[in-house]
């Protein structure tokens, strides 16, 4: 099987949904940093900009969080 074949099956796995949530978490502490920067320089533009930021970071998590339920839906034994 070829490297991006296994990658691919990877990022659709629970462990690599895991470590995508963890990466998208991760980037939320430079976003934070920014937030902070931008109100002690009282540069709303900035402040936007982290605000726009979270809010992508949340929605990209939430799809995960979603993608996750639904591959514990599928298992054989969960019932509907």
């Amino acid at each position: 099987m070829s490297t991006i074949k296994k990658a691919k099956r990877f990022k659709k796995s629970k462990a690599g949904t895991y470590l995508s949530i963890g990466t998208s978490l991760f980037g939320a502490v430079s976003v934070v940093k920014q937030a902070r920067q931008a109100r002690v320089d009282h540069d709303r533009l900035q402040l936007a900009d982290a605000l726009i930021s979270a809010a992508a970071i949340t929605t990209g998590v939430l799809i995960l969080v979603r993608e996750l339920r639904s591959m514990s839906s599928d298992d054989v034994l969960a019932g509907d």
